[in-house]
């Protein structure tokens, strides 16, 4: 709003409806800027925001380097459970598939 002073002016600026500052502007208002967050999953680009507004780890502290590295570890072993998980439903599809020796599926009739 550095060039307008009114709703009037930011929603010509922007390109939006005044009615719909009005209602960002309310939620501001009552809940601050967590209110304007979107509802469901976030994006990609907010959870990478997310994730760098984080308070960084003290890793010169000992416990916390290591309930850091326990964390991690924890981590990798369920990412290493589904990695199996999704590997034996693979092998199971392609034992289900018919082995014709040929590219693409049955030819289509007339």
């Amino acid at each position: 709003m550095a060039t307008s002073e009114s709703i009037r002016g930011l929603a010509g600026e922007l390109n939006v409806e005044q009615r719909m500052l009005y209602h960002w502007r309310e939620q501001f208002q009552s809940g601050g800027q967590e209110a304007l967050r979107r509802i469901g999953r976030p994006s990609r680009s907010e959870s990478v925001d997310a994730a760098a507004s984080r308070l960084p780890v003290d890793l010169t502290d000992p416990a916390e380097a290591q309930r850091r590295i326990e964390e991690l570890e924890r981590k990798i072993g369920q990412q290493q459970l589904d990695l199996d998980f999704f590997r034996a439903a693979l092998r199971h599809v392609g034992d289900q598939l018919p082995r014709t020796g040929r590219s693409g599926g049955t030819p289509s009739t007339r």
